[in-house]
């Protein structure tokens, strides 16, 4: 036997989380019909980290994970803010 402790999570907390998904795919559809300007773009990329966050840390049981692994989660995601704003950057300054 394992001397790991087992994080089973219960079926109503999975629903809860696919029914999170769920919503804030359609609140993604329903934003794309509306033009909000350059705040689209925020909105969608916003949305897409909220629901990736959802999925790492229930379905993929990062919070139940040690220190490293959550600031290796933390690293990698202020890297992408920092890749993004380089788009965003780059975009901004094009002629």
């Amino acid at each position: 036997m394992d001397s790991e402790e087992q994080h089973i999570l219960s079926f109503k907390t999975l629903g809860l989380i696919l029914a999170a998904l769920l919503l804030l795919t359609g609140i993604t559809i329903a934003v794309s019909y509306f033009d909000l300007g350059i705040f689209n773009i925020f909105i969608a990329l916003g949305i897409a980290c909220t629901k990736v966050s959802l999925v790492l840390l229930f379905f993929m049981h990062l919070k139940y994970e040690g220190k490293a692994i959550r600031r290796s989660f933390i690293g990698t995601i202020f890297f992408l803010f920092i890749m993004i704003s380089f788009m965003f950057w780059d975009y901004a300054f094009r002629h």
